[in-house]
């Protein structure tokens, strides 16, 4: 008998142009030949994210000539309703279930804005149900996969008979902004990349295979709205991101999974399944560290650096996405967990 709330499938849908990590720096170059008086560090900075390649909304010569915030935004709805379409229905086959089971759709970016949201427009153009719930979430950041999952989960354990989809798209690639040649700008053209994830929760009512969500919890950090984020103008999105995040995610986030797995019963051992969002090298380092695990515990995060870069709030999806296809001995915990611009971080227990 179906009893717990679950996750039953996760999908994941790239553009078609995908770069070796040097050509987009050699791109990067040409765009900003005039401007940056040191190339060489270019090249320093986007091998030190570790990353080996990127998927792009466009093709690589289109991005010197894209100009301001509405051709971005353009493009964003164009190829964001492709790329959602296409995980939402890889997610429902993945869980066995049709359209017009989907009850809610939660759908979280940060990398583009339309009102009709995303979501309405992909509702029309792969007709799901009329009366399906739709709550689009903006501002979330990274963080935005963990807490939509745990938004979703929240929901349907108001509707026990229920599914709801949780949507992420981020095409972090058209927030490029040619005139800021700031190192956090040239950190994040050398690490951020573009795709769309979609995550199925199932109420306790559905019959549905996948790992249990036990709980979830959202830790805000007082007063650090500057450690990461955009300052949003007519040029377009401009990059906050201070070098305070790894420390962050090696001071704070141990103590609070440590908080949150103690209320129930549990420690950091007991955890079988890391699920951590890769926000870049030194957050995984950092992480780990304060964590106290082993390099094998965050392979899989790893992985998804190197292949596709950060992909903001659909990286710690990608990451589930692998390990769902991992077979685990029954009641082996998972940590699902990310952190966002607030400063925030979201913790997601599993249970498989």
């Amino acid at each position: 008998m179906p009893d717990a709330i679950r996750i039953a499938s996760a999908a994941t849908a790239f553009p078609e142009h995908y770069y070796p990590q040097e050509a987009i720096t050699d791109q990067l170059k040409q765009i900003w030949k005039s401007d940056l008086k040191n190339l060489k560090m270019l090249d320093r900075l986007h091998s030190s994210v570790s990353v080996d390649g990127r998927y792009l909304a466009l093709p690589l010569e289109s991005y010197e000539h894209l100009t301001g915030l509405g051709q971005a935004n353009s493009v964003w709805i164009e190829c964001g309703q492709q790329l959602g379409s296409s995980a939402i229905c890889k997610a429902l086959a993945g869980a066995q279930l049709e359209k017009r089971d989907l009850k809610a759709l939660f759908a979280v970016s940060v990398t583009g804005i339309a009102s009709p949201s995303l979501d309405a427009r992909i509702i029309n153009r792969i007709n799901l149900h009329p009366n399906i719930k739709r709550i689009p979430i903006f501002g979330l950041g990274c963080v935005a996969g963990a807490a939509g999952i745990a938004r979703a989960a929240d929901y349907v354990r108001a509707y026990p008979d229920e599914a709801a989809c949780l949507l992420s798209v981020e095409l972090c690639s058209l927030t490029l902004i040619k005139e800021d040649i700031s190192v956090a700008n040239l950190i994040s053209s050398g690490l951020f990349g573009d795709g769309a994830a979609a995550v199925i929760v199932t109420g306790a009512e559905v019959s549905a295979r996948g790992p249990e969500i036990l709980d979830s919890r959202s830790i805000f950090y007082p007063e650090t709205e500057s450690v990461m984020g955009w300052d949003i103008s007519e040029k377009g999105f401009r990059i906050v991101l201070s070098p305070e995040v790894p420390t962050m995610a090696k001071e704070q986030l141990p103590r609070d999974v440590d908080l949150f797995l103690a209320d129930h019963g549990l420690r950091r051992g007991d955890i079988g399944a890391w699920v951590l969002h890769p926000g870049g090298p030194k957050v995984l380092e950092s992480a780990a560290a304060g964590l106290g695990l082993p390099a094998s515990a965050l392979e899989l995060s790893w992985e998804s650096l190197r292949k596709v870069g950060n992909l903001s709030s659909a990286s710690v999806l990608l990451v589930l996405e692998q390990f769902l296809a991992r077979d685990f001995a029954p009641g082996t915990y998972g940590l699902l967990a990310a952190m966002g611009p607030g400063f925030c971080s979201e913790l997601v227990l599993l249970r498989w």
